[in-house]
């Protein structure tokens, strides 16, 4: 089915629905299984409905594209994104408008590849950091390995030397927020955040304790006025080339919050994925070390080996394809849109599913296998499918401010340990996806690290 195939029904085809619920239910108890189904059942346009709220899931690259690119600014963030403004307040991710447009370039400088390119050294000598501690034999949880990592490296990153001891309670604190935000998403009717029951207590508590660490950092920076060369350098000397304007300590603690939020669990979960493939493909894997010891030949990789790393490049592509760690994008029309055929009101809620998008036959030759090779061939493959046929940072002007970042921090981060351990899964091993705000393992990547 192309993506107008059906155009002129009046209403989508879709799941059959709870006269309450809607559809919630189902899509709660198995969400990367409902997309799955039906994309398959009901094809490019799905209608459905959580609770009141009517939804719409869009399954083609064009209707992605008319989204996030044609039509991108009839949209919105989604109702449970906006949800979230405790943790993230109203930073990029989360806001919208001219609020939205200000704030992104203001921050757009802190995010030149020049700029970002400075932290490759940082980055890899964290893994070295981590590595050393590591044991021929050990079992451990790779998964909680790689968020310890890219939480020191956000930190380092953002807030240089400031960090401090930060980082094991920012951790713990960011663990119960996301938490948190897992039960809100999940609920058909969400408890009050204002409803002093433990659960809201324990959120609270630790919002607060990421606050009084952010703004602690902010208000030591005011006073020196230096730049440290880390992100928050640049965003506290971003200035309105017109307005003169800058940004306040609430939209730095904002900013900072979903660099926080964002900028570490997306890494941490994209590599834990890439060993759980690569574990279970060893042909990729001999491919990748084959690679690392031609070029590295047993040293700490660094920003100018990258384009020597083709490969390394590969995997993290093609684990981005299979296990996408954002795995849907949501936005809410503000105005009536026609999508595939259909006219829908303002107030639908879009869903741009990358789970089924990049799963899709009619894109991808063997779709579900796991095949690095397939991305060796660079901007030829891109080309070779519609734009949004892969989109695993978002796309248009709301584009991941940090993808680069991100796709330099974990080739860098896969070279570091690929270059010194094997990594196989564990015996009693668990592997299950827990899709929340990123699709993340649900039981962690217990697996046997064995020195190369």
């Amino acid at each position: 089915m192309n993506a107008t195939a059906t155009a002129g029904r009046s209403v989508p085809p879709g799941p059959k629905q709870h006269w309450l619920a809607g559809n919630l239910r189902e899509f709660s108890r198995d969400r990367l299984g409902a997309l799955s189904r039906w994309h398959r059942d009901y094809g490019d346009v799905v209608s459905a409905r959580f609770g009141p709220r009517p939804i719409v899931f869009v399954n083609h690259p064009d209707l992605v594209e008319t989204v996030l690119v044609e039509q991108n600014r009839k949209f919105i963030k989604h109702y449970r994104l906006r949800s979230a403004t405790r943790t993230l307040g109203n930073g990029l991710l989360t806001s919208d408008g001219d609020f939205w447009r200000g704030q992104r370039k203001l921050a757009q400088p802190a995010f030149h590849r020049d700029r970002i390119a400075g932290y490759a050294g940082s980055m890899v000598d964290a893994a070295t950091r981590m590595l050393d501690a590591w044991e021929d034999g050990q079992t451990r949880d790779v998964q909680d390995d790689m968020m310890r990592l890219t939480l020191e490296i956000v930190l380092i990153t953002l807030f240089g030397a400031d960090s401090g001891g930060a980082s094991g309670e920012a951790s713990e604190a960011m663990e119960t927020l996301a938490n948190a935000f897992i039960r809100m998403t999940s609920r058909l009717i969400p408890v009050p955040t204002w409803l002093p029951t433990p659960h809201n207590i324990r959120t609270e508590r630790a919002a607060r304790r990421l606050d009084a660490i952010i703004l602690g950092i902010i208000a030591e920076r005011r006073k020196g006025g230096d730049d440290r060369g880390d992100l928050l350098s640049m965003l506290l000397q971003a200035q309105d080339e017109e307005s003169g304007r800058r940004m306040t300590d609430a939209q730095l603690r904002d900013e900072a919050m979903t660099l926080f939020m964002a900028g570490h669990e997306t890494t941490a979960n994209t590599l834990a994925w890439a060993f759980c493939l690569l574990a279970g493909h060893p042909e990729a894997e001999a491919k990748l070390h084959a690679e690392l010891d031609s070029v590295l030949g047993g040293r700490p990789p660094s920003l100018a080996d990258l384009p020597r790393l083709p490969y390394t490049a590969a995997v993290i592509n093609e684990t981005l394809r299979v296990y996408p760690t954002v795995w849907m994008l949501g936005r809410e029309a503000i105005e009536p849109v026609e999508l595939g055929g259909y006219r829908f009101p303002a107030g639908v809620t879009v869903f741009m599913p990358q789970w089924t998008i990049h799963r899709d036959a009619r894109w991808f030759d063997e779709p579900e296998a796991f095949r690095p090779g397939r991305w060796e061939a660079g901007r030829r493959m891109l080309e070779s499918i519609p734009r949004y046929a892969y989109f695993p940072f978002g796309g248009g002007p709301r584009i991941c401010i940090g993808n680069n970042f991100a796709l330099m921090e974990s080739a860098l981060l896969l070279a570091s340990v690929a270059g010194r351990y094997r990594i196989r899964l564990a015996p009693d091993a668990r592997i299950a996806f827990l899709p929340t705000m990123t699709l993340r393992p649900a039981h962690g990547v217990r697996a046997i690290v064995s020195r190369r």
